[in-house]
């Protein structure tokens, strides 16, 4: 029998404990925030109707979603993103749901990119989205719910770059793009910063455009000014408390996908290198296609991996996010029951604990465990400890130990954890 190759999938990833306790912690942070914010949860399965998502984010968006066809002959695509799924949500169940509806969604989506730094074939995409209103306050609002979102995560020094699709409207001086031609002015115009103007402008050429037509696009860009709309926004931001040094008029900006109709942003983090951490935009037209009404829309969303390797290279996460907190050791099976009684109270205080379930093992074998998965503190329960209901409590970090009852030991966790926290 030939040996199976133990490897994941190009572009997909195991996260083992110390990962996925990270990845766990901004998840925890993010949703506080979002929920702060009157965002409630929604989700959505990994599946859905090929018809649902093709054709809603435009030729690249299709040539990287993975499509296929099921056992039951069904044409089926998995989640390419979350605002498409939270069209349909809206659409199917119009008449259950609150007007505003603001959900926030953290589930993985798929994409067959090329991986590189940053982009992976599975990833996790974290949206939040108002659907129902058309104010401009609500295009205010989840932007600043996405400055206070980094914030609480520790960054400090990011911009949000804001403009607005009205701004990549190009007609004038004899010409008016028809509404094809202008999205594909749109999607190269979203290159600039990768590739340049003289890039943009062979790729402007390249898509069918006169040297002329290329030339003045890419003048149009750099003469904008901001909309009456965005000035709107820049106040309410300012109204909302976010500073006016987390958001600029970046006339540049484009966002490729086909489905915005106005307000389009993305946030960058100093300092990190791999492109936008997040973005997004208002979009009024895209539930329509399901409602068969038009109903107004605009959301971001974070891509997740990209927020995790912004914060490990700032060193933003904390030291100690170990989640068990004490190892109660088993010193033998006669006090095995001991060691039991000690985790039941330590659990019944909210204290996150393991025991160790060999029993006969060498103390300095359990010690070495606790050790290996980060657990900070220790119970020892020998038969000195057991004779005078009394624990040894050890601290591994700083090599201390004190015997106490297990009541005083309790007392003294929680007190380490409310100083921690």
């Amino acid at each position: 029998m030939s040996r199976i190759k133990v490897q994941t999938l190009k572009g997909f990833r195991d996260f083992l404990p110390g990962d996925a306790r990270k990845r766990q912690y901004v998840i925890n942070i993010l949703k506080g925030v979002f929920e702060s914010f009157g965002f409630e949860p929604l989700e959505t399965p990994a599946l859905e109707y090929e018809e649902i998502l093709l054709g809603k984010y435009g030729a690249e968006g299709d040539k990287l979603m993975y499509r296929f066809t099921d056992n039951g002959d069904r044409r089926v695509a998995l989640r390419y993103d979350q605002t498409v799924p939270l069209a349909r949500v809206v659409a199917q169940y119009q008449n259950q749901l609150p007007t505003p509806f603001k959900r926030y969604q953290i589930q993985p989506v798929w994409r067959a990119e090329n991986t590189q730094k940053g982009r992976f074939r599975e990833f996790l995409q974290c949206d939040i989205d108002t659907v129902g209103l058309d104010s401009l306050n609500a295009d205010a609002e989840v932007i600043a719910c996405a400055v206070k979102s980094l914030e609480s995560l520790g960054f400090k020094n990011f911009k949000v770059l804001i403009n607005d699709r009205e701004n990549l409207k190009f007609y004038g001086q004899g010409f008016e793009l028809t509404p094809d031609k202008n999205v594909l002015a749109v999607r190269s115009v979203d290159k600039l910063k990768k590739i340049g103007k003289e890039g943009v402008l062979d790729d402007l050429i390249k898509n069918g455009f006169s040297t002329e037509q290329a030339t003045f696009i890419l003048q149009k860009v750099d003469s904008t000014k901001p909309t009456q709309n965005l000035n709107i926004i820049f106040q309410a931001l300012k109204d909302m408390g976010i500073d006016e040094n987390k958001f600029e008029f970046s006339p540049t900006l484009a966002r490729g996908l086909d489905y915005y109709t106005g307000l389009i942003f993305e946030i960058e983090i100093d300092g990190y290198e791999a492109g936008s951490v997040g973005g997004g935009g208002r979009y009024d037209n895209l539930i329509g296609m399901f409602a068969g009404k038009d109903i107004p829309a605009v959301g971001m969303a974070f891509g997740f991996d990209r927020v995790m390797e912004a914060m490990e290279s700032l060193n933003l996460f904390p030291k100690d996010l170990t989640t068990t907190k004490v190892l109660v050791t088993v010193f033998n099976m006669e006090l095995m029951q001991k060691s039991i009684e000690a985790t039941l109270r330590l659990r019944s205080g909210q204290i996150n604990c393991e025991i160790y379930l060999e029993a006969d093992t060498k103390l300095e074998k359990q010690l070495k465990y606790a050790d290996l998965k980060g657990i900070p503190y220790v119970i020892i329960i020998g038969p000195d400890e057991a004779k005078n209901n009394q624990v040894t409590l050890k601290n591994l970090k700083n090599k201390t130990q004190e015997v106490l009852s297990l009541d005083e030991a309790i007392t003294n966790l929680i007190s380490q954890r409310n100083l921690d926290n």
